[in-house]
């Protein structure tokens, strides 16, 4: 099972470069069988720009997963904690094997007709 996440596309660059080693987010998916990312970078991109594999996801205080993830975070210590703010549990994405697609893709080559607010499942297509 896949997700198609919108990440902001500076993040998603980040991701793909190797700097941003942890996709931060306030609520998680409900299934467990989710193993890999389909990424779209969101506005003003709007495309389908890779994948990554789940290399595990962290459950923590937003105290101490910020301690846990801070040196790959790709993002401030301000941004994490203005972005969780007024949550007591947070959630990071850790990112395994990334693969950036050489053509980009759309929503529509996914049967998706647009922009997730959080992720979207996706069931048996090849990325």
């Amino acid at each position: 099972m896949d997700v198609l996440l919108s990440i902001k596309p500076e993040f998603a660059d980040k991701i793909f470069n190797g700097t941003k080693k942890y996709e931060f987010r306030k609520a998680i998916f409900k299934r467990t069988d989710v193993r890999r990312v389909i990424v779209y970078a969101s506005s003003p991109v709007q495309r389908v720009i890779g994948v990554f594999q789940i290399k595990s996801i962290l459950n923590d205080s937003v105290e101490n997963l910020w301690k846990r993830t801070s040196e790959y975070s790709g993002i401030t210590k301000d941004f994490y904690h203005q972005y969780f703010a007024g949550r007591d549990q947070a959630f990071a994405i850790q990112v395994g094997r990334i693969s950036r697609f050489k053509k980009v893709k759309t929503l529509q080559d996914y049967n998706i007709n647009f922009a997730p607010q959080s992720y979207v499942y996706i069931e048996n297509i090849v990325a």
